[in-house]
């Protein structure tokens, strides 16, 4: 090893570690505010690598036939609420418009070709059905169990997982795709010379952490946010929707999924079930922030795709049994320093 390939090495584990902590901080986020373990995570970061490459491939897009699906189910669910409340049913305005969009989003993608559209507009197609992706799966499989025990959360996650795992093999096959580079060439740095689709993923990924904190900071949803990450029960007795704390919890994380997928996708072969080894290494990079700390995941997942690269070059055939063992002495640590916790009611 020298001093190159220390730097190329270096910046194959600043690319992964960038994904690794928005992922991360996606399931931090969803966690603080839903008590909701985000299993399914992944499952958005490869529907849209997919998706964006079916589109460039002239094959059929089947993504919005989930989306439409979820979406009259939960349609279906809000009416048997309002008929078992008010004894009549009840068609409310926000599912019927969710159906009507999925309708219209599925019509576009299974009769317009898209191949041509070029990557910025496919992006923003992939986005714009994986977002309402993420709101439809709250409702229809979190929602009507919100108030749950969070093992039951968690085994209802686990469960949705699964079941989006056998969607997507029969929506995209078992064969894997990558998508374009967003542009060629790159930028050279000494000896290095940094590919171009890791400078679009490190600026997109600070990008969209910038817009995270900002959100957090400076607008009145993202203090609501914040506010029911802090304590749910207090939030909801100051006017605060837990209803729509987990779905505006459940799109940011659908739309940090989305981003991800589509700029991994032109780096590794992406496959259907290639989402829960991508998203579990940033739920490592989130147990290493004590599923409470934003910016200790976010450095958490950077050392994961460091460990990760260097490991790729040392001993390649244990790379994913080295990645998931960093997790053990943070566990250990955490056990050792934490003598009791306080049950919430």
């Amino acid at each position: 090893m020298n001093l190159q390939i220390v730097m190329l090495l270096g910046q194959d584990g600043i690319t992964n570690g960038a994904i690794y902590a928005l992922l991360a901080l996606s399931i931090l986020l969803v966690f603080t505010v839903t008590r909701i373990l985000l299993i399914p995570q992944g499952e958005f970061v490869a529907f849209a690598a997919l998706t964006m490459a079916a589109m460039q491939g002239g094959t059929p897009v089947r993504l919005g036939w989930l989306l439409l699906a979820l979406a009259a189910a939960a349609l279906v669910m809000d009416s048997h609420a309002a008929w078992r409340r008010d004894g009549r049913i009840a068609v409310r305005r926000g599912p019927a418009l969710g159906v009507a969009y999925a309708a219209g989003l599925t019509a576009l993608t299974t009769l317009v070709p898209l191949a041509e559209a070029g990557v910025a507009l496919q992006a923003l197609v992939t986005m714009a059905l994986i977002v309402p992706l993420g709101l439809a799966l709250y409702r229809v499989f979190y929602q009507p169990i919100a108030a749950a025990h969070p093992l039951v959360l968690l085994i209802v996650s686990i469960a949705v997982h699964v079941v989006l795992v056998g969607v997507g093999l029969l929506m995209f096959g078992p064969e894997g795709a990558r998508t374009e580079p967003f542009s060629d060439g790159g930028l050279r740095l000494g000896m290095v010379m940094l590919n171009s689709q890791t400078i679009w993923v490190v600026a997109v990924s600070l990008a969209l952490i910038l817009g995270l904190y900002l959100f957090f900071e400076r607008s009145l949803y993202g203090k609501a946010l914040r506010a029911a990450a802090v304590n749910r029960l207090g939030a909801e007795l100051v006017g605060i929707s837990p209803e729509l704390a987990g779905k505006a919890s459940f799109a940011l994380a659908a739309l940090i999924g989305s981003l991800s997928g589509i700029l991994i996708a032109p780096i590794t072969t992406i496959y259907y079930d290639s989402g829960f080894i991508i998203s579990l290494k940033g739920f490592v990079g989130a147990i290493i922030g004590g599923l409470a700390s934003y910016p200790v995941a976010a450095l958490g997942a950077l050392l994961i795709g460091q460990a990760e690269s260097f490991s790729t070059f040392w001993a390649s055939s244990y790379k994913e049994v080295i990645v998931f063992t960093l997790i053990l002495p943070v566990l250990v640590w955490r056990s050792l320093s934490h003598h009791g916790a306080e049950d919430e009611e």
